[in-house]
């Protein structure tokens, strides 16, 4: 009998579609979102799907919506925690192997949440600025992506803490980011290949 291999899902950070939270409601301390959207339909359970930066599972499907659970860990690490009916949602189904990486590799497991600062207005864009927690500081490099509620974009301006993105009107008009304001909190995952090269220099220092 053959073997069945399984892989993580991966993304490539370009947002489909959005969609709306439009059930909340709490179990044994997971918490599980109705989620509608106009890809609702073409959805099937066990699916993996990017909710905002966020891998979660397809549980049921409806003709308009569908549903998934977050655990307590991904409730606290995650902007899920305080998601309510109404929240506006990116979504994003897993890559295939033959399609084009038009983003980067994400795999929807969210590093930390970063706070909007500052957002002003650019050329007919925006530049949004945020701030993140500072041990993630080696990961976050000047022109490199990073992955924000679910939408690779590539950061400038970097400091210890903070680092800005350039949003273009065809992205803005198309995710979240249209309710994006001061205070705002988002899914952070930093780049995979980073976090590789960190780990391996971090190893290879205590060996020595």
């Amino acid at each position: 009998m053959a073997q069945k291999v399984e892989f993580c899902a991966m993304f490539t950070g370009i947002v489909e579609t959005t969609g709306k939270v439009v059930g909340v409601s709490t179990q044994a301390g997971n918490t599980s979102f109705w989620i509608s959207s106009p890809i609702a339909a073409e959805l099937k359970t066990d699916q993996s799907v990017s909710h905002s930066g966020v891998c979660l599972t397809v549980e049921e499907v409806l003709p308009d919506r569908h549903r998934v659970t977050a655990i307590p860990e991904t409730l606290a690490k995650t902007t899920l925690g305080q998601w309510q009916e109404g929240q506006v949602v990116n979504l994003e189904r897993c890559m295939v192997l033959n399609g084009r990486l038009d983003g980067h590799i994400v795999q929807g497991h969210v590093d930390a949440t970063g706070t909007c600062v500052a957002v002003s207005q650019d050329n007919g864009g925006l530049v949004c600025r945020f701030r993140f927690p500072e041990q993630f500081a080696p990961l976050v490099v000047e022109k490199g992506s990073v992955c924000l509620d679910g939408i690779s974009l590539t950061v400038f301006d970097v400091s210890r803490d903070e680092f800005s993105v350039g949003i273009i009107p065809y992205t803005f008009e198309h995710t979240n980011l249209k309710h994006l304001n001061t205070g705002t909190l988002v899914n952070l995952e930093f780049d995979l290949v980073g976090k590789y090269l960190l780990r391996f220099m971090q190893t290879r220092a205590y060996s020595i």
